[in-house]
């Protein structure tokens, strides 16, 4: 995009809270189970408890924003505990905004490997683990699932929908650990050497905040995975990287 093409003015990008499936998929590596056991399918897991206290208090700091700085609409993948941390952060905002749920912004799809640990695919399926090793996680696509390219595809769809709807607002978008981490490799125009390095070196925590501002034509970062929020209001923070590194 450049300067004068429609785009929002600013974009607030937040994983969800803590989920159900976060908390399952940590008991089961910790165990060195091969699976993660959860009875619902991955699009509707629930936030856990301390994933709600975290969406609240997600809320409480979208409510002490300044009015010209508080997002005007809300974009939110359609699984279950994002729409839960969006509702749940409006509620104790007090504040009433428009929802746009849009698929594209769903977590990355895992195929024959959803549910399983890293440990349940050396053993179910190690030539499929032999793959990744070889193709890295940019370019591996797991047998009816995505790779981080193919996600990295859907959002410069997505995004291109979102400047039109919403040029000249400032944008919330809920979604997960990495969409948010491939919305910064297309915003920022990385390569895969430099998103790697940052994946390396960090995952993206519940209910954190990632900022990026309009700035002269060009996509600035200005917070990257901030949990102040949380802090302030003795809110847990947790750090969850999701079965097989999906994000969660």
């Amino acid at each position: 995009m450049s300067a004068g093409t429609p785009a929002p003015t600013s974009l607030v990008l937040v994983r969800h809270g803590e989920s159900v499936g976060n908390l399952a998929a940590a008991r089961a590596e910790q165990a060195g189970a091969e699976v993660v056991e959860i009875d619902t399918r991955d699009a509707d897991t629930l936030l856990s408890d301390r994933g709600l206290e975290q969406a609240r208090a997600l809320g409480v700091w979208l409510g002490g924003l300044p009015a010209d700085e508080r997002p005007e609409v809300v974009w939110c993948s359609p699984y279950v505990r994002t729409r839960q941390t969006a509702a749940t952060a409006l509620e104790a905002a007090g504040i009433d905004l428009p929802v746009v749920v849009d698929e594209r912004l769903r977590d990355r799809e895992l195929g024959v490997l959803d549910r399983l640990t890293r440990a349940g695919v050396e053993a179910r399926h190690p030539g499929e683990a032999e793959r990744r090793r070889l193709l890295g996680k940019m370019y591996h696509r797991p047998p009816g699932g995505e790779s981080w390219a193919d996600v990295a595809l859907r959002l410069r769809s997505l995004l291109r929908d979102l400047a039109e709807r919403e040029d000249g607002r400032r944008v919330l978008v809920v979604a997960h650990d990495a969409v948010v981490m491939l919305l910064r490799y297309v915003l920022e125009g990385m390569d895969e050497d430099e998103l790697m390095a940052i994946i390396r070196e960090r995952s993206v925590r519940n209910a954190s905040v990632t900022r990026l501002d309009r700035v002269d034509g060009a996509w600035l970062l200005t917070a990257f995975d901030e949990v102040g929020h949380l802090a302030a209001l003795d809110a847990p923070v947790t750090e969850h990287e999701g079965t097989d590194d999906s994000g969660g």
